[in-house]
């Protein structure tokens, strides 16, 4: 999001997060992907429950956040997650609970899946927000915007 304007990084479109603050975020659930890593290490029979109404990317403001810290920050959460995870005996990743919302038993594979698919969603939004942000003839990485 380098040589983004603050402006495009910060606007909310359709009283949705901006740019940044999807990219807050991700960093907000990182606390909660390490739980629940943990939640299968203790196997504790269901996985942490996730406050599906986002408070802590609410309340953390990311919009009034330096963008390069906000980055870091999550650089190095991610970072601890991946240690945690190359840390492991591959016997781990097989382990199943229950995930609290969807009601299905769910292996640590399978939790990492949702983990990636969670975040293509948002680095997605990042990118239609950055690429399309409501101006005709925007540009994004020398193609048309649509």
């Amino acid at each position: 999001m380098s040589g983004v304007p603050n402006v495009v990084l910060i606007v909310r479109r359709d009283r949705k997060w901006s740019a940044q603050e999807n990219a807050g975020h991700l960093l907000a659930l990182e606390s909660l992907w390490i739980k629940r890593v943990d939640d299968f290490l203790g196997d504790r029979g269901a996985l942490t429950v996730a406050d599906l109404s986002n408070r802590a990317t609410d309340e953390a403001n990311y919009n009034a956040q330096n963008l390069s810290d906000v980055l870091a920050a999550f650089h190095a959460a991610r970072g601890q997650l991946m240690q945690k995870l190359n840390d492991l005996d591959p016997q781990h990743f097989t382990r199943t609970l229950l995930h609290p919302r969807l009601k299905q038993p769910m292996r640590l594979v399978d939790h990492l899946y949702f983990v990636a698919e969670h975040d293509d969603h948002h680095l997605a939004r990042i990118w239609d927000l950055i690429c399309n942000p409501g101006r005709p003839g925007t540009m994004c990485l020398g193609l048309p915007a649509k």
